[in-house]
């Protein structure tokens, strides 16, 4: 007896010493808070996600793990943390844990969500090298500037009156999307009608790719879609497709009627995919189902990206009459009373681009990014990450960091003049688009609409909130962050000529 107590100790003192010896020298896992059995912190989650993150990382540090049910979450919180993921080791977080809604929205064959490969890096040179180069859009410009001047009117009609200003911007940004993807394509009420159709989809589809589901959270039950999310999706999923198989039915029957696809002047992106499917000389093909997914990338997420930054531009600048004065005293230097702003007014306009950046900085288009998803094993910041985490880039908290920017929570344009903050993702103190590999595809369109949009809406007219009323700048979480309550100004013309606003 007395030998085998002596073997069971020897063996358990080598167990241990062996299992010590095997961890030593291995980074640990990331902090985190507890969680409870099989649903880990999911009880524990709040609707503003973005600054409950934020919450977490004050007490754990700046990288911390979350248990998500059976998926892992990582945080990061911190500029040296954010650079590792999406620049040192840029390749090894270059894919996305793709929700169940996104799947069945695009097939998962768009930009944002396409795993790292020949196919996305084909998808990413038409987006950013052709459809959206400088360029591109430049051909594009006068789609752009019908709408926005079309919005001019209708606020010149309601002078005086108070305007939902978030819903008209909303409006113009979705006329101009759609007039750039198919402007040349739809005429007359068959375009003007798609705009309420469009607005309602776009509004269901953003809920249901940032809606929490337990289908992501558990990938064994989701093939039972427990909270219907998949089949709330296909709803609006369809009458996506419908429309965009009409439009490109429609673009098809005129080039067949006119005998060539290869017309030489712009009319919009439609055409040009379609022309770009043709080429024979790509190792990698355009499909027209990566058509299809390209164009639901432009109007899902153009518009509510773009339309949200105007708005929280115009909110931040309404409640800073000062920031207001400047702005239309540049205004007035470099286009004139007498005159309407062109996009070619733009450059000559820096503390317009200013407010812009100062803007990103405190309301962030997507405050957590697109979540990334390591392929292998991988170390940041001395910790552990295991393969296949989501982890979250909280860029909404690294721009509110006391330790980064003097008095953070005050809107100050005056911030961003003279420095070397810009859109390109290469400083991780400021990076609004993301950085690396998956940076935004649309920064060079995001820039021109809001900068225009803003620009026009600040030379046209003064702003102030009705009478009684009170600015809310308080925001809604989503996978796009929004006002809380929607803006509502009254709109005063201040052009020495009336009939520019015809």
């Amino acid at each position: 007896m007395a030998l085998l107590f002596t073997i069971v100790g020897a063996l358990a003192i080598f167990w241990f010493t062996w299992t010590y010896l095997k961890s030593k020298g291995k980074p640990p896992s990331p902090p985190g808070p507890r969680g409870l059995p099989l649903v880990g912190n999911l009880p524990f989650l709040r609707p503003d996600l973005h600054s409950y993150f934020a919450e977490l990382a004050r007490t754990y540090g700046p990288v911390v793990k979350i248990q998500l049910g059976s998926k892992l979450g990582i945080l990061v919180t911190s500029p040296s943390a954010a650079r590792e993921v999406l620049k040192d080791q840029d390749t090894v977080f270059a894919n996305r844990d793709v929700p169940v809604t996104a799947k069945v929205l695009t097939g998962g064959r768009d930009i944002a969500w396409n795993p790292y490969g020949p196919e996305w890096r084909m998808l990413r040179k038409v987006c950013v090298i052709k459809m959206l180069s400088n360029a591109t859009l430049d051909k594009a410009y006068a789609l752009r500037r019908r709408e926005v001047r079309e919005t001019v009117g209708y606020l010149y009609s309601k002078a005086g009156s108070p305007v939902n200003l978030g819903e008209q911007m909303f409006l113009t940004i979705l006329n101009v999307v759609t007039s750039m993807l198919w402007g040349g394509t739809v005429e007359g009420e068959a375009r003007a009608s798609l705009g309420a159709e469009f607005r309602q989809v776009i509004s269901e589809t953003t809920e249901l790719l940032g809606m929490p589901n337990i289908s992501d959270f558990f990938p064994a039950l989701a093939p039972l879609d427990l909270q219907g999310a998949v089949k709330r999706m296909k709803k609006p999923m369809d009458k996506l497709n419908a429309i965009i198989d009409n439009i490109i039915e429609q673009r098809l029957k005129k080039e067949r009627e006119s005998g060539s696809s290869s017309a030489v002047e712009f009319k919009d992106f439609v055409q040009f995919l379609l022309q770009l499917k043709d080429d024979e000389d790509s190792k990698t093909p355009l499909t027209m189902d990566h058509i299809k997914a390209l164009l639901l990338d432009m109007v899902v997420g153009g518009t509510d990206t773009s339309a949200n930054s105007i708005e929280f531009t115009m909110a931040e600048i309404i409640n800073k009459p000062e920031v207001m004065r400047k702005a239309q005293q540049e205004l007035d230097e470099v286009v004139g009373k007498d005159n309407l702003v062109e996009e070619s007014h733009i450059h000559k306009l820096p503390y317009l681009l200013a407010i812009m950046k100062e803007t990103l900085r405190l309301h962030p288009a997507l405050p957590l990014l697109i979540p990334h998803c390591p392929s292998e094993l991988c170390n940041v910041s001395g910790y552990v990450i295991p393969k296949g985490s989501r982890v979250f880039i909280n860029v909404w908290a690294i721009h509110r960091d006391p330790s980064i920017w003097e008095n953070p929570l005050e809107f100050n344009p005056d911030r961003f003049l003279n420095n070397q903050w810009d859109f390109s993702g290469n400083e991780f103190s400021y990076f609004p688009f993301g950085s690396g590999r998956r940076i935004c595809a649309g920064i060079a369109m995001a820039e021109r609409m809001v900068l225009y949009s803003v620009a026009t809406l600040l030379h046209s007219f003064d702003w102030r909130i009705p009478e009684g009323n009170k600015l809310d700048l308080s925001e809604k979480f989503g996978i796009v962050l929004k006002l809380d309550n929607p803006l509502v100004a009254i709109p005063t013309p201040r052009l020495s000529d009336g009939t520019l606003y015809e």
